[in-house]
């Protein structure tokens, strides 16, 4: 019996997301195998999303068109429509706000629920899932796996543990059982470069990071050590937010204080390319694009300046925020002039999503769709991989101390 003072926390994760939107339109695919993918002509795109058919022949999540098209030849491919995703995404965080306001989207296709209060309407937490499942299936056509535990960081592993159209409940009387033998790897937080870090420590399982001393992991790890250590012993009293606190979102940033002084322009670009991916990240997985970029600059003597620019046109883009910052620091900074912390600030926030204009100063439509597509791509890649699968080499190379991991994963970019 749970503890009464215990939480309890939905994770909800909708199965091949991207593939079952495309299936609404594309029915006629439905018994076919078939992968939501970049460009069908270019054989190094990659899978971004696949149906269960496709999965069973061994296609997998961010692997290369031809090395699918080498498991599964007749793989039919379909280009991604991120705007229709993101409808559906509205439309299914509508059916969870049906049980509780408390509803923190996590991804474009997965949320927390906190269901304590919605108990006595709607039945135990597993009850609830299977009800939302029932309902997503009903009235949209899709399925999805649901996690049921005590706090965010078990829940959301549950909705991993069973896949498709499942409900996993994990409580304090059984996850010792269900996650400790698991891969460390498995643990939610955990990317492929801490993994690897931890097989050479001897760490290898959920339970291995558990039994560790806390203290050994803090001094390995810093922070991330520490919460890894109480994640794997279900130490996590993280809040699910409200669903409208992600309208009070007023700008989305990230800055760093660097290991040196930022003193040429290669170290200036790497810095702003850096930072540039990760706020993008963010606005895309709040589901909000930046109509302006600021951009704060200290030097070694603390003086601070700060500027901002308006965009031709609202963008979730690394490479339009990037080109807006670094116009602003060649037009605000003295060249060669040391910087010793930059943060770059995507302001002006908004959610629509009409058709923009074809500019003769900024990117046009075709060749920001193309973008877009590449970013969602390596949205994906982490995703599935970890922060530091994918990136650009000068910024993952770099020397200056900034680490790609943090794209958006926690509140720490609201502003």
């Amino acid at each position: 019996m749970a503890d009464k003072k215990d939480r309890v926390i939905l994770h909800c994760d909708m199965n091949g997301f991207y593939a079952s939107v495309e299936l609404l339109e594309h029915p006629e695919l439905r018994d076919k195998p078939m992968a939501v993918s970049g460009d069908p002509d270019n054989r190094h795109g990659i899978i971004l999303a696949k149906n269960q058919l496709a999965k069973e022949y061994g296609v997998v999540t961010a692997e290369t068109i031809w090395k699918a098209k080498q498991k599964c030849p007749d793989l039919q491919l379909v280009r991604p429509h991120m705007e229709k995703y993101r409808y559906y995404s509205g439309l299914i965080n509508e059916i969870y706000q049906r049980f509780t306001d408390m509803v923190e989207p996590f991804s474009i296709d997965e949320s927390w629920l906190d269901v304590t209060a919605s108990q006595k309407l709607f039945g135990t937490g597993k009850e609830i899932a299977d009800t939302i499942r029932q309902t997503v299936k009903s009235e949209l056509g899709m399925t999805l796996s649901s996690g049921v535990s005590f706090n965010k960081t078990f829940a959301k592993m549950g909705s991993e543990y069973k896949k498709p159209d499942a409900t996993t409940e994990i409580t304090r009387e059984n996850f010792k059982e269900l996650l400790w033998p698991l891969p460390a790897g498995e643990l939610f937080g955990v990317g492929r470069a801490t993994n690897e870090k931890l097989r050479h420590l001897g760490i290898r399982t959920i339970g291995d990071i558990a039994g560790s001393k806390k203290e050994f992991l803090t001094a390995m790890f810093g922070k991330q050590g520490t919460l890894m250590w109480e994640h794997a012993n279900g130490i996590d009293d993280d809040p699910v937010s409200l669903y409208n606190e992600r309208e009070q979102i007023k700008s989305v940033g990230n800055g760093i204080t660097f290991r040196r002084d930022l003193v040429t322009s290669d170290d200036i670009a790497i810095a702003v390319k850096g930072l540039s991916d990760t706020v993008a990240g963010r606005l895309r997985k709040y589901g909000l694009k930046a109509c302006g970029v600021k951009v704060d600059i200290k030097d070694p003597h603390f003086k601070v300046i700060s500027r901002q620019k308006q965009l031709i046109s609202p963008t979730w883009l690394a490479e339009e925020i990037a080109s807006a910052a670094s116009e602003i620091i060649a037009q605000s900074w003295c060249k060669g002039s040391p910087i010793r912390m930059l943060t770059i600030t995507g302001i002006n926030l908004t959610e629509q999503v009409s058709q923009e204009q074809l500019s003769l100063f900024g990117t046009d439509i075709m060749t920001k769709e193309k973008m877009e597509k590449m970013e969602l791509t390596m949205d994906e890649v982490r995703k599935k991989y970890g922060k530091h699968a994918i990136g650009f080499a000068s910024v993952m190379s770099n020397d200056l101390g900034i680490d790609i991991k943090d794209t958006g994963d926690g509140p720490a970019g609201k502003k």
